[in-house]
């Protein structure tokens, strides 16, 4: 029976670089596609995530002027998350909205800055600031749907969309709010990050086959491939939901935020905050270790990062736990990571399945790794999923879900 305190996970929304919408998305990674592919248009050789389809083509003319395209992604992913809750008027004073990114409206940045150069003042659009201002993306989906309990955008970097959704949980529990609209969105795929990564020796080197270059996990992988998109959960009160027969995908059991204090980009070589993250998110699932049958890892492909977010969920689970990487897929979508692949582990627990981890096998899988790494789609034997999202700056997150 659903305790009445629980979280529960009511509307699923996603635009990602393996489909516009959730059915085409989880269909895509299950049967072990790409959504990664050239991406000469935005600099020459580049090899990255894009969307599938242009999310203006889903939003009205007037909608898609006056939006950035990460705003665009999450109106897009909020629109399917709403209409798949079923929610119908909804009291607007205890709905709340929180959707992180972790760099905003950068397009639209970059893309006035050049018209001012070449035009002038006069030029430049008046609708500059909206558009590249980071909040923008959760405001345009509270104006949308009348939330007046609060608009929350956490910028945490690639933990942006999964501390997003933790608070959302929180606003629940504290009584603030019966629904949160929440999620992650990143449309960031310019010649200006993909230097800056470049210069960072971040980014993958391609092989020559674009849909091969996401490694994670992998002995030879070399980086993570940049990537773009959203995905928009519906969080509420069980109660609420039970008074509406809401159906009901997941119970977000669980939340774990904490931080490194170590390094701007490099984890702390212990992994305590990792591990922390973990420990924590278990704790208000109320779960041992041996409660969860299956972790989404943050694995972005890094030599480095991968090694040590195995190690944290090796002092965590032990060298058994069966992990999954999603990026390998999709790529890294920054400020849309966490959402994206807290939505797959939801779906993950609805149809009992774990995805699997694309680019890899059993012969390719670093030792240095140490864990069950999942390399073809097995069924999931116990209904609870931890999800982890590790931001620059030592912020880490994990999110537990159970079966209602």
């Amino acid at each position: 029976m659903r305790e009445l305190d629980d979280v529960v996970v009511t509307g699923l929304g996603a635009i990602t670089p393996l489909g516009t919408g959730v059915a085409e998305t989880w269909e895509a990674l299950l049967a072990g596609k790409s959504g990664i592919r050239a991406a000469d248009h935005i600099v020459e050789g580049l090899v990255a995530g894009t969307l599938a389809t242009d999310p203006a083509a889903s939003l009205t003319p007037v909608q898609a002027k006056r939006l950035d395209r990460s705003q665009q992604s999450a109106a897009v992913a909020a629109a399917e998350a709403w209409m798949d809750a079923g929610l119908v008027d909804p009291d607007p004073e205890r709905l709340a909205v929180a959707i992180g990114t972790g760099i905003g409206g950068v397009e639209s940045l970059l893309h006035e800055h050049d018209v001012l150069a070449a035009s002038g003042v006069r030029r430049v659009s008046p609708r500059t600031v909206p558009m590249l201002m980071p909040n923008a993306a959760a405001a345009v989906v509270s104006i949308e749907y009348g939330a007046q309990a609060g608009v929350y955008t956490p910028v945490s970097a690639c933990s942006s969309g999964a501390e997003a959704i933790a608070l959302g949980a929180r606003l629940i529990r504290a009584g603030e709010a019966d629904v949160v609209i929440v999620g992650g969105t990143e449309a960031a795929i310019t010649p200006i990050t993909v230097a800056g990564f470049t210069q960072a020796r971040a980014l993958a080197k391609s092989t020559g086959d674009a849909a091969d270059a996401s490694r994670p996990f992998a002995t030879d992988r070399n980086g993570f491939v940049i990537g773009e998109g959203a995905a928009v959960l519906i969080l509420e009160s069980a109660e609420h939901a039970a008074a509406r027969e809401a159906r009901v995908y997941a119970v977000l059991a669980g939340a774990g935020i904490a931080s490194d204090a170590h390094h701007m980009t490099a984890p702390a070589p212990d992994g305590r905050g990792q591990i922390q993250a973990m420990r924590r998110a278990l704790g208000q699932a109320g779960l041992d270790p041996a409660g969860i049958a299956h972790v989404n890892a943050h694995a972005t492909g890094t030599p480095v990062g991968d090694v040590a977010e195995a190690r944290a969920i090796a002092s965590v689970f032990g060298t058994d736990m069966a992990v999954t990487a999603p990026k390998g897929a999709i790529g890294h979508l920054f400020g849309g990571a966490g959402a994206i692949e807290a939505l797959l582990s939801v779906l993950a627990i609805r149809d009992g399945v774990i995805p699997p981890t694309r680019n890899l096998t059993l012969e390719t899988v670093d030792p240095d790794i140490g864990l069950d790494v999942v390399t073809t789609r097995r069924d999931l034997p116990q209904p609870a999923v931890l999800s982890n999202s590790f931001g620059f700056g030592g912020q880490n997150v994990s999110l537990v879900f159970t079966r209602p």
